[in-house]
């Protein structure tokens, strides 16, 4: 009894913890940079964040030496003052190798806007004659994505830039060079592998609660299977324009359908035919979760299958990795002991429930405007 006590602490400890741990802050895509030339002969880049990454960013006496950014002194920023500082400041616009000045100003947030959603605008004229753009982010943000788009004109060109290091020029008078098909391949599967691990908590958990059903391969195999199909053609749908759910609704129904399934493993101990429709039903949800990352990122026109494919077998491939550890920690060791269920699904079940119950109240209040 001591022992199941001392073990069900020690996993809701470590699933608590994953909760509250950050994750990496060179993520891909943490920000969102999107070009935009003007008929007017103006130029504006607005550089995406979310609250999460400005708060992590978040340094004393950031805000020394701040730039003029209209918009700064509203409530909902002024507590990231230093990370909207820093970014201001790293961010240089340069035509034809030249730097130029722009006016910076935080925009307030639009009526579709996610919560927690902020837009820093740089804004000024592109000079006469320019024949090229180039873009460089002197803040360590991990690799970023990079639009590029004219007004007036359908679609735009994605690049992933790092941290540091200009662009290369982009034309103005003629189309942007789209990235080779291997590069498209590289990043967009980066980005989905990252998405899971070490980003995608929530999803972590789901895989998890499918995990811990059964110590057999093939009930895991069937539910793995049908979350795969599921999330891979919602992903499909939501990416071509076909399907959408706002996220308000899409995000506190992944947190309950983790809690589902960890209450299911604890009163059930056989995979059923109810189970499996739940988790395909499951898996569109989580699909059209993945779906709103692409949404955020954008796909390159020119490759929008050689990316979305690309994406879906990071995913997949880190999934693949969440079982491999899973089944090297529990499974390997422990999975032939007649306490296996008692001691290690059943506690940690619980604590995944206890977890998800939290995420769908957190994100019902979030969406609902009830939480700062």
């Amino acid at each position: 009894m001591t022992f199941y006590r001392s073990l069900s602490s020690a996993l809701a400890t470590v699933l608590l913890g994953l909760t509250a741990f950050p994750v990496a802050a060179h993520e891909l895509g943490a920000v969102q940079a999107k070009a935009v030339f003007e008929r007017a002969g103006t130029c504006q880049v607005d550089l995406v964040v979310d609250e999460e990454h400005l708060a992590r960013w978040q340094q004393p006496g950031g805000a020394a030496a701040c730039p003029p950014i209209v918009g700064l002194s509203g409530e909902r920023v002024r507590r990231f003052r230093g990370a909207l500082c820093q970014l201001a400041r790293g961010a240089e616009i340069s035509f034809d190798g030249r730097i130029r000045s722009f006016r910076a100003q935080v925009l307030p947030p639009a009526a579709d806007d996610p919560p927690g959603r902020v837009v820093l605008r740089l804004h000024g004229e592109t000079p006469g004659g320019a024949r090229a753009f180039a873009f460089n982010l002197r803040v360590p943000v991990g690799t970023y994505p990079l639009a590029l788009a004219t007004e007036g004109e359908d679609g735009s060109t994605w690049w992933w830039l790092e941290p540091g290091k200009t662009s290369a020029p982009f034309a103005l008078n003629r189309a942007v060079v789209p990235p080779r098909r291997l590069e498209v391949v590289r990043r967009y599967l980066a980005l989905g592998f990252l998405h899971i691990v070490p980003g995608g908590l929530d999803h972590i958990l789901f895989v998890l609660g499918l995990f811990l059903l059964s110590r057999k391969v093939r009930p895991l195999l069937a539910q793995v299977t049908c979350f795969t199909l599921a999330h891979t053609l919602s992903l499909g749908l939501s990416a071509a324009g076909i399907v959408s759910l706002p996220p308000a609704i899409v995000e506190p129904a992944i947190a309950l359908s983790i809690v589902y399934v960890a209450v299911e493993n604890v009163l059930r101990r056989d995979l059923s035919r109810s189970r499996l429709a739940l988790v395909f039903t499951f898996g569109l949800l989580h699909g059209l979760g993945f779906a709103g990352v692409l949404a955020e990122l954008g796909l390159p026109r020119t490759q929008f299958f050689t990316a979305l494919l690309s994406f879906n077998a990071g995913v997949e491939t880190g999934q693949l990795a969440v079982l491999a550890g899973a089944f090297l920690v529990c499974t390997l060791p422990f999975g032939e002991r007649p306490w296996y269920r008692q001691r290690i699904v059943v506690p940690a079940s619980a604590a995944i429930a206890a977890i998800g119950l939290f995420w769908s109240v957190e994100r019902v209040l979030s969406f609902s405007g009830l939480t700062s």
